[in-house]
């Protein structure tokens, strides 16, 4: 057994050869190769109710056995942890986040075993991506879209800025070379650039997903994009006319999204009941980002600034925020705060009726930006779901199994025998209060099992 700053993993132990032969095989050790997590209440993430009484089984990162306790032998070989009295669920994806080396082990302490990156500089996401995947670093598993593709200019220095057709097509087949795990575009990406990005992307067998400013979400989806990122294009698709929206993405990021945040409180019902409808018949996934949201209509409550989870960033990363330079380069104001807030509602009623069409909602945070904590962004984020009108069990399964299938990775998301072994152990029911999310008292992911208060004691 080997113990690094509270994680524990159990392989074979290697004996001398001479050890061996003079051992006869009755007399061997029993070497310690399992983990046995034994007596929690298993939610599996299924839709089915939750199991009690359970013994989990893990076995070199992977689920062995889900199973009662009672009548079952537990492996010799597995360490046994006493769980009694505490509920299992499936790690956590954060499925909009922007990853950077200092987040890794806050994501995992507050339960986050995934994330969905969906922009950084490409060289260096898809390097911390490989490192993290292959276990050289302790980390949530990390899918990566590598740099955006954007209009011209493009938003983002390290976005890829395309102007034509050809020049879309060679992007997707530079990202896809890359070895990037699906495409993101950006807002300055037209109808005319989608269509061709989405050819290309189909050679590749590439998803694509969007934050969308010169495409509405009604168009996007009909070209066959994937993901919709943080409910963008939906106020366009459901405006009558959608030419302001489109002048005020084209003067600037901070420009659009103001005029598309505000417009939300004067769409119609009738018109976003439509829109959802038509989204959810697409099969598009909507990562609404809801905390991004919630927050940016709240810079003007100090409490927003001086929330205590903001003590997990690190005071170079404070710096870098620059929350007072963010909101003096949107210029917003106290009319656009108000406004922001009212938007919040009408943005809860989209999802609703989304969700009632048979749309699928993905938990995302767009953290590590600016105020949004990686992971406790995640906690909040499901939350606010629930807060919107969904249930806490889909709640959590916007955080598990959809974001599972967003990311087209069948063995996350549920916990079930050969599915990988990413759990949380938590200190409360979340299908009761979903504010128990927050009790994480241990996290596994691939085989690994960490206490979330080691993790934390290291910041």
């Amino acid at each position: 057994m080997s113990a690094v700053a509270g994680i524990v993993r159990y392989r074979p132990v290697l004996r001398a050869a001479l050890l061996g032969a003079l051992l006869l095989p009755s007399c061997r050790p029993t070497e310690k190769d399992r983990i046995a997590l034994v007596g929690a209440t298993v939610i599996d993430g299924r839709g089915v109710h939750p199991l009690p009484d359970q013994v989990v089984v893990v076995y070199h990162g992977k689920i062995e056995t889900i199973t009662a306790r009672e009548g079952f032998e537990i492996p010799k070989t597995a360490v046994q942890l006493d769980v009694r009295g505490r509920w299992i669920i499936p790690g956590l994806i954060d499925a909009h986040a922007h990853t950077a080396r200092w987040s890794l082990t806050r994501y995992l302490s507050f339960g986050v075993t995934t994330v969905r990156d969906v922009h950084g500089q490409q060289d260096s996401i898809l390097a911390l991506r490989e490192q993290a995947n292959l276990a050289g670093v302790l980390s949530p598993r990390i899918f990566s879209a590598g740099a955006m593709i954007d209009g011209v200019p493009a938003t983002y220095p390290d976005a890829t800025p395309v102007s034509t057709e050809d020049e879309a097509r060679r992007a997707v087949d530079q990202k896809a070379v890359a070895g990037v795990d699906y495409l993101k575009i950006y807002t300055k990406v037209t109808p005319n650039l989608l269509r061709a990005i989405m050819d290309e992307a189909a050679s590749f067998h590439l998803r694509v997903t969007a934050h969308l400013g010169l495409t509405d979400a009604v168009t996007a989806a009909n070209l066959g994009v994937r993901g919709i990122e943080h409910m963008s294009g939906v106020p366009e698709a459901a405006s009558r006319d959608a030419t302001k929206f489109y002048a005020a993405h084209r003067e600037g990021f901070f420009k659009g999204w103001t005029f598309f945040e505000r417009s939300w409180a004067g769409l119609d019902s009738a018109a976003l009941d439509r829109v959802a409808k038509q989204l959810a018949e697409y099969r598009v996934i909507v990562i609404p980002t809801l905390v991004l949201h919630d927050t940016f209509s709240r810079l003007d409550d100090p409490a927003v600034l001086n929330n205590p989870e903001l003590h997990a960033v690190p005071d170079s990363e404070l710096t870098r925020w620059n929350v007072p330079g963010m909101v003096a380069r949107a210029g917003w104001t106290e009319a656009d705060y108000l406004a922001f807030r009212a938007a919040r509602p009408v943005q809860d009623l989209f999802l609703r009726e989304f969700r009632s069409a048979g749309g699928m909602i993905a938990a995302g945070t767009d953290a590590a930006n600016q105020l949004l904590v990686p992971g406790a962004s995640e906690q909040r984020e499901l939350e606010l779901l629930v807060d919107a009108g969904l249930t806490p069990s889909d709640a959590l399964a916007a955080a598990t199994r959809n974001g599972a299938i967003l990311l087209g990775a069948d063995s996350l998301g549920i916990l079930a025998p050969g599915k990988a072994a990413d759990l949380v152990v938590l200190g409360g029911d979340p299908l009761a209060d979903i504010h128990n999310i927050r009790k994480v008292e241990r996290v596994m992911v691939r085989g690994f099992i960490v206490s979330a208060d080691s993790l934390r004691a290291a910041w």
